[in-house]
């Protein structure tokens, strides 16, 4: 399926290699993994760019998804995309916690992001980004194991950050991930409708939307390591 690299974790230099655990790289025709039918699927982010193209995907490969949201306003995108929308902040644990206990899932898919609208606030507002990959990390896991542990996936990226708040988080996520038992999905840059790069592709790496979501349900079969997403 791809390339297997070991190594020490690190995101402000090579983000290739990874102790203990496995590499695959996604890209490609044919990059298919086997992946388990009927599971129940906590999606958080499900209103995101990536979230609205996952629930339709995971639909058709015969899931049943739980959409997470903090936006009142969202709850009805998300009844629109066949989703069981669940209204609560990844912030407030306690209701996290009871929210995905009541869901029962298999498989928590972790798609949370608070990014700006307009990308060149991006840097600016890196702090709110920093806290959702950390504290709503953090309060996911938790909830996972008051629920069965079920299976942990989460978003990362696959290029390389400039050191700073977001670069720590994305290796906390990593670590905390992994010493779950979990799957890292590392996504190049997003192209396509609704994205940052809605005209034309970004340098690499870089997938484009459409195909982040089918290798992210093609992914729900992954042991557990690090699975990057690219073109």
């Amino acid at each position: 399926m791809g390339k297997v690299h070991t190594g020490s974790p690190k995101f402000t230099g090579d983000q290739s290699s990874y102790g203990g655990s496995i590499l695959k790289v996604c890209g490609g025709v044919g990059s298919i993994a086997a992946y388990d039918e009927g599971m129940r699927i906590f999606l958080a982010g499900a209103s995101g760019v990536i979230g609205q193209r996952l629930i339709p995907r995971l639909l058709q490969a015969g899931h049943v998804v739980g959409g997470l949201t903090r936006s009142p306003s969202k709850t009805e995108l998300l009844s629109h995309l066949g989703a069981e929308p669940i209204l609560c902040d990844v912030f407030d644990r306690q209701a996290l916690i009871q929210a995905v206990r009541d869901f029962k899932p298999d498989v928590v898919l972790n798609e949370l992001t608070d990014l700006p609208d307009d990308a060149t606030q991006i840097s600016d507002l890196a702090d709110r980004n920093a806290r959702i990959r950390t504290e709503g990390t953090r309060n996911l896991i938790e909830a996972a194991r008051r629920s069965g542990s079920p299976k942990i996936l989460a978003q990362s990226v696959a290029w390389q950050l400039p050191d700073g708040p977001d670069a720590r988080a994305v290796a906390e996520l990593e670590r905390s991930v992994l010493a779950e038992g979990g799957v890292v999905l590392r996504y190049g840059q997003f192209y396509g409708p609704g994205t940052y790069n809605e005209q034309r592709p970004p340098e690499g790496p870089r997938v484009h939307i459409d195909r982040a979501a089918e290798r992210t349900v093609e992914a729900l079969g992954e042991p557990t390591g690090v699975v990057v997403i690219i073109d």
